[in-house]
């Protein structure tokens, strides 16, 4: 069957954009219902708060960082948005982000139904049923076409002299180039999000899945403790197109990794208000404000990737990115579930997500500027070299012609 070709910015590109919406949406939004099984969970296995963070924490480490099963839908879809939309880029990433709120927003609905109605087993296996969708998603990704250039005949290189690599060298140099090392030794912008949204992840994660049972701990019905959840996905829905639209301005794409670090911030911030009071009203409150800036992260969290490096290495960045991530939803959950089994108070919880968050907002905002204030001081310091260098641009019989002018000067003034 011959290959199908498609170019970037095409009819196709919408149909690929949709397939990456509803794969955001089985993937990515799935970790929001958690919540819902954890306290039967804990009752049917007898587990702590501890142990039984341990499931989702495994579920948000393989996501990221496995190469199994939602693993390789999530990153092939986000992958190839970049490669199917040049001019409309960041429109099309908050436009597939809108899958993630849509997942928010039905997954814990469906959950809290089927346990109801089949329990915890028979809801998973529901739900392994619903991630098959990923396979219709992903037979749409079609190649790229690229431009080609004339034909020419592919001449054999000559046998090489140098003695040949050894196996473990081999290994090594396909790592450090497929988790983009190269990137992050060379690049401060990509080193800096790196750690940032690393540090990010530890307390990012944690509303999402102690919200539930601390809504339920505190006297909410099961029932609208669920809609918690559902309500920060659906505003998600309207808030991330018109937010898309605001970022992908150019007047704006200088600020986007601001925006984004204030984002986090605000993230943060809001985690505080649960620590309040756990009345419905407060937690609703809540979840309306906090959808505003996850909305924010959403956006721009692979917008501002994007920006920082190539897009011939945006697969390696995003791989070494999601690894790291990965790594960092296995730890968070359990230690929070430790944090409250010592304390046996949920604000303890809320407080170490603030933490994490805050100050990953502020490294990441003041490493952006110290890193942008090095590269302008650079910038000048070659203009000024160049100002100083005017042989620099010039041909070879300009640069001789420039030199015999010069030393005609220089005969002229000695004579005097």
């Amino acid at each position: 069957m011959p290959q199908v070709l498609e170019r970037a910015d095409s009819r196709w590109s919408w149909v690929v954009l949709l397939a990456s919406l509803v794969t955001q949406a089985l993937t990515m939004g799935f970790p929001a219902c958690i919540g819902v099984f954890f306290t039967d969970l804990q009752r049917d296995f007898k587990a702590s708060n501890s142990e039984t963070s341990w499931f989702p924490s495994i579920l948000g480490a393989m996501v990221h960082g496995g190469g199994l099963g939602m693993c390789f839908s999530f990153q092939s879809g986000i992958t190839v948005l970049g490669l199917y939309f040049v001019r409309r880029r960041p429109l099309a990433n908050a436009l597939a982000s809108i899958g993630i709120s849509v997942g928010v927003t039905l997954w814990p609905l469906l959950a809290r139904y089927l346990l109801e109605a089949l329990g915890w087993r028979g809801a998973f296996l529901v739900f392994g049923g619903v991630f098959l969708h990923c396979c219709v998603c992903g037979a749409i990704l079609r190649p790229v076409a690229t431009s080609v250039g004339p034909d020419i005949k592919e001449v054999s290189p000559p046998p090489s002299k140098t003695p040949t690599r050894s196996c473990l060298a081999t290994c090594i140099s396909t790592i450090r180039y497929h988790l983009a090392f190269d990137v992050l030794r060379h690049n401060m912008g990509y080193c800096i999000y790196v750690v940032g949204v690393t540090w990010m992840v530890l307390g990012f994660s944690l509303p999402h899945i102690f919200l539930v049972p601390y809504a339920m701990h505190y006297g909410v019905e099961e029932y609208w403790a669920a809609m918690l959840m559902s309500v920060i996905g659906f505003c998600n829905i309207f808030l991330r197109p018109v937010a898309g639209l605001m970022v992908g301005r150019q007047s704006v794409a200088a600020y986007r990794k601001y925006l984004f670090s204030v984002a986090i911030l605000l993230n943060g911030l809001t985690n505080l208000i649960c620590t309040v009071s756990a009345d419905f009203r407060v937690l609703l409150g809540y979840c309306l404000v906090y959808s505003l800036s996850m909305c924010g992260i959403g956006i721009l969290l692979f917008q501002v990737l994007m920006d920082t490096v190539p897009m011939d290495r945006f697969p390696s960045a995003l791989g070494l990115f999601t690894i790291l991530c990965g790594i960092a939803s296995l730890i968070s959950p359990p230690l929070a579930g430790l944090l409250l089994d010592t304390t046996n108070n949920f604000n303890y919880v809320f407080y170490m997500s603030s933490a994490f968050l805050i100050s990953a907002a502020l490294f990441m905002g003041s490493g952006f500027y110290a890193s942008e204030k090095k590269q302008g001081g650079q910038a000048k310091v070659e203009d000024i070299l160049s100002e100083t260098t005017p042989m620099q641009g010039l041909t070879l019989e300009s640069k001789d012609s420039a030199k015999k002018q010069l030393c005609s000067e220089n005969m002229y003034v000695t004579s005097v």
